[in-house]
């Protein structure tokens, strides 16, 4: 109901501003882009100063400006001439890529008007040397944006940004024409990541369901609840001892994700994240084809840009500083420690809240205070996770300047490594110490590692995989639900102020507007002409990371989805739910209630994709060893063919009868100084003898989880580089079409040519 009264409010309010009061008015000239400062009465001011000093810069690159004052604001609508676009055509047709992308007509779009207008702004500067950007730092104008066109607004809200249109197709070649092909390949990726999350949702639920049919007859479940043994205290001193039919809920959710299917379900993840990547090529190859920018380079669009800009540019030459490359790598180097000190700051949380929790006088705490204390530490981590963002974000940043790199494409590349290379490790750094650590470096009875006098946490009998689907589940479920109800909700709110401030505007200028209808010579107020501004105005602030942020988000739910997926395999069907919605909360806020974005051209998802196949390489390994340490797949392989019931093939009870005692050991109470118990024995999971000192059973289990994590991830590699061999890049028909459209157009340049000699003699 929230959303569907939203969605018609917008949709009335647009329609009525559209299609009534807009087209009521005499012509007027569309704006390029909209610049907002404070009006400053005392021209002596500095601000003052910096103001008409850059607008004279503008005026002096034959820029229009109209100006208007509103209030305590004064708005400047900029306009470039049309010459400016021509020689942009020019330039592009003479270009090596010959990327042209006007309309059917050869006409420039908006969308190129902005793009090139945005470029001509950040590379305008006053006598001080400082540009735009530094500007808008020091308070000399409020802010930037460029106005929504009202009729192609209303065409995307209908075919796309609405909750009615959530299993509708998106319209990528629209997005395209207004956001520009950065925005659609973005969705146009987003759309084909979550088509290609559909058979990995079904297998996983398939898998899970496999857990849950045996969730009953499993000895292993029932060795656990119905058994009678005597576990060790967790803790010393204050810890008593505790019977492992009390984890009997605990084993039955390790069964249903620590189970045959898994081993199969990692190997398919894994192939599956090179055959995404493999066919997502083909998909955007189609599309950018379509586009004409198949051949975009990227330097040579910047080249272009800084000729219209200025005749008398000179290029930016490449630079490289040893001593700036060896500071940026000491630093990265440092705040990946701290990230991993966070990380061990969450498991001395566990370790002295386990404890604590298990004191208290709540028999819910007491019973499962290992399980509450890694619940709270999942939700520690997600807290974390969001203060180290922006700490991430903003130590990127510095390094990028420290870097001084030559373009604007450049930082942007280098910037997404390094933020992303932080997220990563500020996310998966304790997931990495669940999966893989937690309860092996803990010691044994007599001997205990201890944090803080706390000793570490241990595996429940049922085996760590649990622990490690805790962490997941909980960061996955909160990461994704509140940041989808901030991201909206922000928005939402200032777009509901804006339109009440739009309907005073339009009561305090009805009288105005009547009589513009009435009478054409009737120059309407300034008000009036500066209502579409204020519209923009009153929009949410967007940025050059507002992409960057969505791009961010959904390859950090990929990492999710494919790493430890061994772990956790209902994350590709929590993954596919949000992206179903993810798309047109995306769309919604982008089209109706944020400024709108610059439009970039672009012909790929740039380093996202080198990004996405390193987290497929890294998807393989993670798998192999969660299956390989973390799961107890091992070990159950173990002894079902070696030390089992069915090792002599003769045995008619179920073969994984008394694998639970087997995994056990026995130990001396007295080795811990607890009171409170008479017993004198109890029972820790790990494979010792009487003397604390490894059986051979140990031995030959670590010897087959290392021969399977090597075996598993040669196979996995073969059958990715199989998949990366059998699918090319580019389907054969884009290929041709890119043959013929160069021989038209070498073709058409002949032709030109001898159509131009002829006149000439």
């Amino acid at each position: 109901m929230f959303f569907h009264t939203l969605e018609e409010s917008i949709e009335l309010w647009d329609s009525f501003s559209t299609e009534v009061l807009l087209p009521s008015l005499p012509t007027q000239k569309t704006f390029d882009y909209v610049l907002v400062a404070k009006k400053v009465d005392d021209e002596t001011d500095q601000r003052s100063q910096r103001q008409k000093a850059f607008i004279q810069q503008l005026e002096n690159k034959n820029i229009s400006i109209t100006r208007i004052i509103h209030e305590d604001k004064m708005f400047f609508g900029l306009r470039a001439p049309c010459e400016m676009f021509e020689d942009y055509k020019y330039l592009l047709k003479v270009s090596d890529s010959c990327n042209w992308c006007g309309d059917v007509n050869g006409a420039v779009t908006q969308a190129t008007r902005i793009r090139i207008v945005d470029f001509i702004l950040h590379q305008t500067f006053i006598g001080t040397g400082e540009n735009l950007r530094e500007l808008l730092m020091k308070d000399v104008f409020e802010t930037i944006f460029c106005l929504h066109e009202r009729k192609k607004q209303k065409q995307l809200i209908k075919k796309w940004a609405r909750w009615t249109a959530l299993c509708r197709e998106q319209p990528v070649n629209d997005i395209k024409c207004y956001f520009g092909e950065k925005v659609a390949l973005y969705y146009l990726w987003l759309g084909w990541y979550t088509k290609l999350l559909v058979p990995a949702a079904a297998l996983g639920v398939v898998v899970f369901l496999y857990g849950l049919a045996f969730f009953n007859t499993s000895p292993l479940i029932t060795e656990v609840c119905h058994s009678n043994i005597t576990m060790c205290p967790r803790c010393d001193n204050r810890c008593k001892v505790w019977q492992l039919s009390d984890t009997c809920s605990y084993a039955k959710v390790s069964q249903l994700f620590d189970n045959e299917g898994t081993v199969a379900f990692a190997m398919f993840m894994a192939v599956w994240a090179t055959l995404f990547l493999e066919l997502w090529k083909r998909h955007r190859a189609r599309h950018v084809s379509q586009w004409q920018v198949y051949d975009w380079c990227e330097e040579e669009e910047e080249l272009i840009m800084e000729i219209v800009n200025d005749p008398n540019c000179k290029p930016k030459q490449f630079r490289h500083s040893y001593l700036c490359s060896s500071l940026v790598l000491i630093l990265v180097t440092l705040m990946l420690m701290l990230i991993m000190g966070l990380a061990h700051a969450l498991v001395v949380f566990r370790v002295v809240a386990a404890p604590l929790i298990s004191e208290s006088k709540w028999g819910f705490f007491i019973d499962h205070g290992n399980s509450v204390a890694m619940m709270l530490g999942a939700v520690l981590h997600y807290l974390t996770i969001q203060i180290m963002t922006r700490v991430n974000r903003w130590v990127s940043l510095k390094l990028c300047e420290i870097e001084k790199l030559n373009s604007f494409a450049a930082a942007e590349r280098s910037f997404t490594v390094k933020m992303f290379t932080f997220q990563f490790f500020t996310l998966f750094s304790s997931l990495f110490y669940v999966a893989f650590f937690l309860g092996r470096i803990n010691g044994h009875p007599g001997n205990y590692v201890r944090i803080a006098r706390f000793r570490l946490e241990e595996c429940h009998p049922s085996g760590c995989l649990t622990d490690l689907f805790i962490q997941m589940a909980v960061i996955m479920l909160l990461k994704q639900t509140l940041n989808n109800i901030f991201e909206f909700s922000v928005p939402w709110l200032k777009s509901c102020l804006s339109r009440n401030k739009a309907k005073k505007l339009e009561r305090k200028c009805g009288y105005c507007y009547r009589k513009a209808c009435q009478d054409e010579q009737v120059e309407p107020c300034d008000i009036c002409k500066i209502r579409d501004w204020l519209r923009n105005y009153h929009l949410h602030h967007i940025d050059a990371f507002s992409l960057f942020n969505e791009f961010l988000e959904m390859v950090i739910q990929f990492s999710f989805t494919t790493i430890f997926v061994a772990a956790f395999p209902l994350a590709p069907l929590l993954a596919l739910i949000n992206n179903i919605f993810e798309i047109r909360l995306d769309a919604i806020k982008m089209v109706r209630l944020e400024r709108r974005l610059v439009p970039r051209k672009t012909n790929d998802i740039g380093v996202w994709t080198k990004v996405l196949e390193a987290i497929g390489v890294l998807a393989v390994i993670a798998n192999g060893l969660v299956i390989g340490v973390t799961s107890d797949f091992i070990p159950r392989l173990a002894y079902q063919y070696h030390y089992g019931p069915c090792a002599n093939g003769t045995s008619h009870t179920h073969c994984m009868q008394g694998y639970i005692n087997n995994t056990l050991s026995t130990a001396f109470i007295k080795d811990f100084n607890s009171s409170g118990s008479n017993l004198t024995q109890c029972s820790y999971r790990d494979y010792r003898n009487e003397d604390y000192t490894l059986t051979s059973q140990f031995w030959l289990v670590l010897a087959v989880r290392f021969a399977f994590v090597i075996l598993f991830e040669h196979v996995v590699v073969v059958f990715k580089f199989i998949a990366a061999w059998f699918v090319p890049n580019s389907p054969i028909q884009v290929k041709n079409d890119r043959l013929h459209d160069k021989l038209a157009r070498l073709k058409k340049e002949l032709c030109e040519m001898k159509r131009n000699r002829s006149a000439n003699v």
